[in-house]
């Protein structure tokens, strides 16, 4: 039997750096003769969908580069050297042969620590515009992969964006063949059209009060409301309510398997992250994005190529009055031969089976495969 290669993976803090990290783990246990180890912090949501993915992870202390002159800036780079110690610990102790990173502030002192030990690099960007560990470290990795065509890094290859096993064997079999198995685990009627909702990982408050507000009215039309506040925003009163013609509003603080809901949905209302961009478009689940306002915009250039396609529709956090999302909602609902065209569309966008390709190409770095 030949040794595994040791492979470690960095990325933590959201869902939009988690998911396609877990989906590339996935692929490469998939491909056999692999170790894998993940590095995170103890403080994101690494600590929980890590383990349950099956996956090690090792925790290092790793913190946000600062944008402004403060204190913080002064001791950056004791902290980062402290940072760069303990990823080196990691790498040595695992053996890697390749380090694969998918952004997010702890992305970064494991990149210097490969880099200092001449070992491949290989970066994925999950958004149209990079974050800056991926920014600063493209120049010196041996592969930098991109979700999304234009991303301005240097050497960067399209690939698309790793999503999940459940996520592509969804796409494979298909949303209407799942539909009434995800519905009645979810408590929704098995007819009638169904609203997804979720501002991610962390829930967005602006989406969770525009949906309160028009929720009555969406119930009256007929429409069911699968409703994920974020962990830390569920009111603590929620509960499961009943409309029109049997419409139900189901609130959740989180989900965990995103690919049942996707299933269970017609449309979705949405920030535009790059992870739920490219599983809704993997999928064929049409979206209404709702873009973070913050930022550098990259959430915005997302959800450009569904747009682009005909595949989804933006309103702007600023619009999102309850008045827009009833109209915009059941428009779109209202319409089951657009919703169809919407779906088709969004499937002819993203990229199948990026997590093989992204895994196929660490394997070759790393001299496991080709």
């Amino acid at each position: 039997m030949r040794p595994s290669t040791s492979i470690v993976l960095a990325g933590g803090g959201t869902t939009g750096h988690l998911s396609p990290l877990v989906a590339t783990a996935q692929a490469l246990t998939a491909m056999g003769g692999v170790s894998l180890t993940c590095v995170g912090t103890a403080k994101g949501l690494e600590t929980s969908v890590i383990p349950a993915a099956g996956l090690e992870l090792v925790r290092i202390s790793a913190d946000p580069l600062p944008r402004r002159l403060t204190l913080d800036l002064v001791k950056l780079p004791f902290r980062m050297l402290a940072s760069m110690r303990q990823a080196g610990a990691v790498i040595d102790d695992a053996g890697a042969r390749v380090v694969v990173g998918f952004g997010g502030y702890v992305s970064l002192p494991v990149y210097l620590a490969a880099w200092r030990r001449h070992l491949p690099i290989v970066m994925h960007e999950q958004n149209a515009l990079p974050g800056l560990a991926n920014k600063l470290m493209a120049p010196r990795a041996a592969a930098v992969l991109v979700s999304f065509p234009g991303t301005p890094l240097p050497k960067a290859q399209c690939v698309g964006l790793p999503v999940r096993a459940a996520v592509a064997a969804l796409a494979d079999g298909g949303r209407a063949e799942a539909q009434p198995e995800a519905r009645a685990r979810f408590g929704l009627p098995p007819t009638g059209p169904v609203l997804l909702v979720s501002g991610g990982s962390q829930g967005a408050r602006s989406i969770n009060t525009a949906v309160t507000q028009s929720r009555d009215a969406l119930l009256n039309a007929g429409i069911s409301i699968l409703h994920v506040w974020g962990s830390a925003n569920l009111p603590s009163d929620s509960a499961v309510m009943r409309g029109a013609q049997g419409a139900s509003y189901v609130p959740l603080g989180y989900i965990e398997d995103m690919a049942q809901a996707y299933a269970a949905a017609d449309l979705m209302l949405a920030r535009a992250g790059a992870a739920t961009v490219a599983e809704t478009a993997t999928v064929g689940l049409p979206c209404l994005f709702v873009p973070f306002p913050h930022g550098n915009g990259e959430q915005v250039r997302n959800a450009q190529p569904l747009v682009r396609a005909g595949a989804a529709e933006v309103i702007m956090d600023a619009d999102l009055t309850p008045e827009a999302l009833l109209e915009a909602v059941t428009r779109l609902l209202g319409d089951s031969g657009h919703l169809a065209e919407m779906s088709a569309a969004a499937q002819s966008v993203m990229q199948p089976g990026a997590a093989q390709v992204v895994a196929k190409i660490v394997m070759s770095l790393a001299g496991g495969g080709s």
